[in-house]
């Protein structure tokens, strides 16, 4: 399931507000409201959303104001904003725009005008994520080479030393445990050079016919050692038609590893440990949800936990799930994740059907 648009609706005028709230809800966005300029801030940090209309005539803070405190700040500076205003002159329109906002349009307006923009606005975010999307993955692989063949020899002669004075000491030698610390971070980081090289062979891949309900029982049947020691209870509820997908069968069970491994992890210290796992066909696509009872992901977090070596409170640094997305991608799917602090996260997995 992909996200809907959040647009960010700021007018002192309540009739306005929720004339645009209606059809802008209506076109399939989802809305926030605010009827000052502090209420626009406050939105803004909290929900990060993805496009601002933003009347310049307020009283208090007006529209100039708001908008330079938005492109201040590094969390808000790339949110389009589309300014509203009763004043068309052209002093106006050249203030609003060299303080950052990106269209302006003079009240009244024509709602189809206005939605017309917004779509385009939309569009140009869209494109210049997929850019610097594309960019970081382009850098990412370039690292991935030099880390990985810089890190794997030494951590080896690290480790391998390490494993071989721990064994030469008496069992009751203090200097044990050190080494014990020493050999348990060794392996955690020759895990990161293996996640290294997956994520740089997912651009190789040999795609058949996969049933994904097949595929998921064998990462069930992997972590079901795992999710016994640590009580946690499984349910699933898999489709019976028995999708099949075009993709690369170690890969995408690779990619849902990734996705269970960070589920359980952040479950640990959850009073309630409860993992559940659907698919199901939607249209011409597959949808599987990964949902846990873990200790969930902050709003401000969630954009950024599919990024390298990412960490929160709920997740170690790593490339699990940077490895996960990008093998959904490659797949032409999508992923997306919502969460909640102490309640849990859900992860949706979309992939295009396999047709004949």
């Amino acid at each position: 399931m992909e996200s809907k648009n959040t647009i960010l609706i700021v007018d002192d005028s309540v009739d306005t507000v929720e004339l645009l709230k209606k059809r802008l809800t209506f076109e399939g966005y989802q809305t926030l409201l605010a009827y000052n300029g502090e209420q626009a801030l406050e939105q803004a940090a909290e929900h990060n959303p993805d496009l601002i209309v933003l009347d310049i005539m307020m009283p208090g803070m007006d529209g100039y104001q708001v908008c330079e405190k938005l492109k201040e700040s590094k969390n808000t500076r790339y949110i389009p904003i589309l300014m509203l205003t009763a004043k068309s002159e052209l002093e106006h329109k050249i203030k609003g725009l060299d303080l950052g906002a990106n269209d302006y349009l003079a009240k009244p307006f024509d709602y189809k005008e206005l939605s017309a923009r917004i779509k385009s606005l939309l569009a140009l975010k869209s494109a210049r994520e997929e850019l610097v999307s594309e960019e970081r993955s382009s850098a990412l692989d370039q690292m991935m080479d030099e880390l990985a063949h810089e890190l794997r020899n030494p951590l080896t002669s690290i480790g391998g030393l390490a494993r071989r004075v721990r064994d030469n000491l008496p069992e009751n030698d203090r200097n044990r445990k050190y080494l014990e610390i020493i050999i348990q971070e060794v392996t955690r980081l020759e895990g990161m050079v293996k996640d290294l090289v997956e994520l740089k062979t997912t651009a190789v891949s040999y795609k058949e016919k996969v049933e994904i309900n097949a595929v998921i029982l064998d990462v069930v049947r992997e972590f079901q050692e795992e999710m016994s020691k640590n009580a946690i209870e499984l349910r699933s509820d898999l489709s019976h038609n028995a999708p099949v997908v075009s993709a690369d069968r170690e890969q995408l069970k690779l990619a849902l590893k990734s996705l269970f491994k960070n589920a359980l992890e952040a479950m640990v210290d959850s009073p309630e440990k409860i993992l559940t796992i659907t698919s199901a066909l939607e249209d011409d696509r597959l949808k599987m949800e990964l949902r846990d009872t873990g200790r969930g992901i902050p709003k401000e977090k969630i954009k950024n936990i599919f990024d390298p070596f990412f960490t929160s409170k709920t997740t170690g640094p790593g490339l699990g799930l940077t490895l996960a997305s990008k093998i959904i991608q490659e797949h032409r799917g999508n992923i997306s994740v919502e969460s909640e602090p102490e309640k849990g996260t859900c992860v949706t997995v979309s992939l295009p059907l396999k047709r004949g």
